[in-house]
C-alpha cells in the first residue's frame, strides 16, 4: 500500500479545439465554477485543428480567478527550454501562482520535424528532457550569482540572465511510462502525469517503485513527487457499466484504491461535457476527499510536506515542526527547504529563522499565532515588505509572513475607499489604484509592505497635501494576541483603532486596512541635483524654501559624501501633487535657488512611477546603524551638526523627508503618532554606531521626537522619543488590555502598564 499523503486535487483535461475557441475557455470556466483545482490542455502545435496551447493557457488564466492551468503535457521539442522558463515564470507571476509545468519529451516526430523541430530517438528525448529541466530551474533561480551557462547535447545557453522568479514554486510534471523516463521523474521532477489510456492500473505499483527508488538514489523523499492521473473515457451513468462508467458513488469506490493504495493525489478528468464537469466537482471530488481522509486517519498516513534527511537535520531546537497546524503546512518553510533562501532574510538584516509560516487568511494567522506561542522560540511578524530595523527576521525563531495576504480591492472608486492586504507591496498598490485615478501617499519604495507603513506612519511623496498613510486609514482588521479576529474603527474598539495608527506592531497582527485614497492620477515631479559643498548654508536655504512651498509640494532631500575629492552632493525629489503644470512650475522654481544646481528636470508622471520598484526576495544587505528624528525647522545648529556628519562620512546617507501641511492639521492626540508640529523627518545611516551616535547626540536638543521606522534602536531609552507622554501612557494601558503577556515584543516594544 502506497499513499504519499498529498492533499487530493481534481482537474479537467479539455480539448483545445480551434473550431470553437470559446468552448474550450468556457469549459475551463466551468471547471472553476465546479470547485475543481486545475484545467489542462494537450499541446500539439503541429495540429492546425487545435488552438496554440500556450496562448490558451494565458487566456484561461486571465478569464479565471482561482483556477490553476497546465499543459498536459507541453511539447518540449517545439518549445525551447530557455524561452519556456521565462514564459512559465511570466504566466505564473501574472496569474499569482496559478501555473504548473506539465512537460513531455515529444512524440509525433513527423509533425515536429515539419515545423522545424528535431527528430530524436527515445534515448535522445530523455537526454533532452533532462537537460531542459536543469536549464529551466537554473533560469528560475534568480538569486544565484552570474548568468546561466550550460553546454548540453541538445540545449545550450551562454550566459543567459536569470529570472524572473515565478510567483510560486512551479511544479514540473512529466508524462512518463517507460523505466528510463520513470527514473527521471524520481530524480528530478515534482510530479508524474500518466494517462489511463496508455497505462494499465495494474502497472501503477511497479512504476511507483521505480520512481521511489530513483528518488531515494537522488537524495530525495518519494513523497516529494506528486502522482497525477489523467482519466480518459470516463462517463457518468445511472447504472454500473464498468470502470468509471456509473453513478458518482461508484466512481468514488473505484478511485479510492488508486489514491490510498497507489498514491494518486490528482485526478484529471478528460471531458468536454459541462454537466460531467459539474458532477465531478460537486459529487465525486468532495466524497473522495472524505473517503481518503478517513482511510488516512485509520492508517496514520503522514500528510505534511515531505522532507529529506538533510532537511530534517537543518531543523532548529525549540520548535515542534510536526505540530504545525494542518492549514499552514503547505506554506511552511524550514531551513532545509529550497524555498528557504527566498524567505529567510529581511531587507537589511540577514536571518536564519527556524520556521516561516505563510498564512493565506486571518483565521490562519490566528492559528499561526497560537502555534508560535507554544514554541520555545521568538516570534516575528513580517508584512511582506522591507524595513530597516531587521525586526522581520530572526535567528532560530518563528516568522509569520503575511506576504500571501496581498489583496488590493477598490471598494468605492468615487469615495476612494480601498481595502489592502497587509502583505501587499506599495508598488503594486500604486499600480492597481492608478488605473482608477487614485493614489495613497506611502513612502518612496515599491517594495515596502502595507502592514508596516499603515501601522507606523507613512511619510510619502504627498504627505503635505494628503497626510500620512495612517491619517487616511478608516478601518483595520487584525488578529490579537489571544487569537481574536477584530475589525476596529472609530466605532468599534476605538482605543485599539487609535493605537494601531502609529504603534500597530505592538497591538496585534494587522491583516488588512481600509484606506480612503486620494483622487490623484498624474503629478509633477521635479528632480534636482545640487553641489552641497557649503552643506550647512545649503540645508538652511533648502529648508526655508521647502517650508514656504504650497501644500501641494512635498520634497525629499538626500545627501551623500562626495567622491574623488568632491564635496557632498544633494539630490531632491520634489513632487507637486496635481497635474496643473503652470502652478507646479511656480511652486518648483524656488528650489533652483537652494544652491548650485548640477542637474534639473521636471515632468508629468503617473504617481506609481515615483516609487522605486521592488525586486524579488530580500538578501539581507547588512543592517546599517540608523538614527531618526523630527524637526520643526532646520536651524543653524542642526544644519552645522548634520553638515559635519555628512562631511566626516559618519553618515553615508542622510535624508530629509518633508511633513507638515495636512500632517500637522491632525490633532496631536488623534492617533498614536503624536508628532504633529514637525516639518521634517531626518534619518542618518552609518556603519559604526559609536561614531554616528557621537554626532547624533549633539543633534538631539534640536529634535521633536523620532519616526520609529527609520531607527534601528528599539530600547526603552528611545521609547519616549517615539511616543511622548501622554501618548506612551495611553499606549501602555491599551497594551495591557490587548497584549498583557507581551506576545508582540520584537518591534519597538511597549511595556504594558502592569510592568
Amino acid at each position: 500500500m502506497t499513499d504519499y499523503g498529498h492533499r487530493l486535487e481534481f482537474g479537467t483535461f479539455i480539448t483545445p479545439t480551434a473550431q470553437d475557441p470559446e468552448r474550450a475557455v468556457g469549459l475551463a470556466e466551468a471547471t472553476e465554477a465546479a470547485g475543481l483545482d486545475l484545467a489542462s490542455f494537450q499541446d500539439h502545435p503541429y495540429n492546425p485543428g487545435f488552438l496554440d496551447t500556450w496562448t490558451l493557457l494565458s487566456w484561461v488564466a486571465a478569464r479565471t480567478e482561482r483556477l490553476r492551468v497546465a499543459g498536459n503535457v507541453l511539447n518540449l521539442p517545439l518549445r525551447p527550454p530557455a524561452v519556456l522558463a521565462r514564459a512559465a515564470a511570466s504566466l505564473d507571476l501574472l496569474s499569482k501562482g496559478r501555473f504548473e509545468l506539465g512537460l513531455g519529451a515529444g512524440a509525433f516526430w513527423d509533425g515536429i520535424h515539419a515545423m522545424g523541430g528535431p527528430r530524436r530517438t527515445p534515448g535522445q528525448s530523455v537526454e533532452a528532457l533532462t537537460e531542459a529541466i536543469d536549464l529551466i530551474r537554473e533560469v528560475w533561480d534568480a538569486d544565484a550569482r552570474g548568468g546561466v551557462r550550460t553546454q548540453g547535447e541538445h540545449h545550450s545557453v551562454h550566459g543567459m540572465k536569470r529570472g524572473p522568479r515565478p510567483h510560486h514554486d512551479i511544479g514540473i510534471w512529466l508524462g512518463a511510462y517507460k523505466p528510463r523516463m520513470l527514473r527521471l521523474v524520481g530524480a528530478k521532477a515534482d510530479g508524474w502525469l500518466p494517462s489511463l489510456g496508455y497505462l494499465d492500473p495494474a502497472d501503477l505499483p511497479e512504476s511507483n517503485r521505480i520512481i521511489d527508488d530513483a528518488a531515494e538514489a537522488a537524495g530525495r523523499h518519494p513523497r516529494q513527487i506528486r502522482r497525477l492521473l489523467n482519466l480518459s473515457g470516463a462517463a457518468f451513468s445511472p447504472v454500473d457499466r464498468g470502470f468509471l462508467q456509473g453513478p458518482p458513488e461508484q466512481w468514488v469506490e473505484q478511485l479510492l484504491p488508486l489514491a490510498v493504495e497507489n498514491g494518486v493525489a490528482t485526478f484529471i478528468l478528460g471531458t468536454d461535457d459541462p454537466r460531467t464537469i459539474e458532477i465531478f466537482g460537486a459529487e465525486v471530488a468532495p466524497a473522495l476527499r472524505e473517503a481518503v481522509d478517513r482511510e488516512r486517519v485509520t492508517a496514520g498516513t503522514p500528510t505534511g510536506p515531505a522532507r529529506t534527511a538533510a532537511a530534517l537535520g537543518a531543523r532548529r531546537s525549540g520548535i515542534d515542526y510536526e505540530g504545525v497546524p494542518e492549514s499552514l503546512r503547505e506554506g511552511a518553510v524550514e531551513p532545509g527547504d529550497k524555498d528557504y533562501r527566498g524567505v529567510r532574510h529581511g531587507y537589511m538584516q540577514k536571518g536564519r529563522p527556524g520556521l516561516v509560516l505563510r498564512p493565506d487568511e486571518p483565521a490562519q494567522v490566528a492559528e499561526a499565532l497560537a502555534y508560535a506561542r507554544e514554541q520555545e522560540a521568538t516570534l516575528n511578524v513580517r508584512s511582506g515588505g522591507h524595513g530597516i530595523s531587521g525586526a522581520s527576521t530572526s535567528d532560530g525563531g518563528v516568522i509569520v509572513d503575511l506576504g500571501r495576504m496581498d489583496g488590493i480591492e477598490v471598494l468605492d472608486s468615487e469615495s476612494g475607499l480601498v481595502r489592502l492586504g497587509a502583505g501587499a507591496r506599495w508598488g503594486d498598490v500604486a499600480e492597481r489604484l492608478g488605473a482608477h485615478g487614485l493614489a495613497i501617499s506611502s513612502g518612496d519604495h515599491g517594495g515596502v509592505g502595507v502592514g508596516g507603513i499603515a501601522t507606523t506612519g507613512g511619510v510619502g511623496y504627498m504627505s503635505r497635501s494628503h497626510g500620512l498613510t495612517i491619517d487616511n486609514v478608516v478601518a483595520v482588521e487584525l488578529v490579537t494576541a489571544d487569537g481574536r479576529l477584530l475589525r476596529v474603527d472609530a466605532d468599534h474598539h476605538p482605543d485599539l483603532f487609535w493605537a494601531v495608527r502609529g504603534a500597530g506592531a505592538n497591538m496585534g497582527v494587522v491583516t488588512s486596512v481600509e484606506i480612503e485614497a486620494a483622487h490623484v492620477d498624474t503629478v509633477v515631479l521635479g528632480q534636482f541635483a545640487y553641489d552641497a559643498a557649503a552643506t550647512a548654508a545649503f540645508l538652511r536655504t533648502w529648508g526655508e524654501i521647502a517650508t514656504a512651498a504650497p501644500r501641494e509640494v512635498t520634497a525629499f532631500l538626500t545627501l551623500g559624501t562626495g567622491r574623488a575629492g568632491q564635496g557632498p552632493i544633494a539630490q531632491a525629489m520634489v513632487v507637486y501633487a496635481d497635474d496643473d503644470t503652470d502652478a507646479a512650475v511656480t511652486a518648483l522654481e524656488p528650489f533652483l535657488k537652494a544652491g548650485p544646481v548640477l542637474d534639473q528636470r521636471a515632468q508629468l508622471a503617473p504617481y506609481p512611477a515615483l516609487l522605486v520598484p521592488h525586486q524579488g526576495p530580500h538578501q539581507g544587505a547588512g543592517v546599517p546603524v540608523s538614527r531618526s528624528g523630527l524637526v520643526g525647522t532646520i536651524t543653524d545648529t542642526s544644519a552645522e551638526i548634520l553638515a559635519g556628519m555628512v562631511a566626516s562620512g559618519d553618515s553615508y546617507f542622510t535624508q530629509f523627508r518633508q511633513v507638515g501641511g495636512v500632517v500637522n492639521d491632525v490633532a496631536r492626540d488623534a492617533t498614536a503618532y503624536a508628532h504633529r508640529s514637525a516639518n521634517f523627518s531626518v534619518a542618518a545611516l552609518g556603519r559604526h554606531a559609536g561614531r554616528l551616535d557621537s554626532r547624533w547626540t549633539a543633534l538631539e536638543g534640536e529634535l521633536q521626537g523620532m519616526y520609529l521606522s527609520f531607527d534601528t534602536r528599539t530600547g526603552p531609552e528611545v521609547l519616549a522619543q517615539a511616543f511622548p507622554e501622554p501618548t506612551l501612557g495611553r499606549l501602555r494601558a491599551i497594551k495591557s488590555r490587548y497584549d498583557p503577556e507581551r506576545v508582540f515584543d520584537h518591534n519597538f516594544p511597549i511595556p504594558p502598564l502592569a510592568d
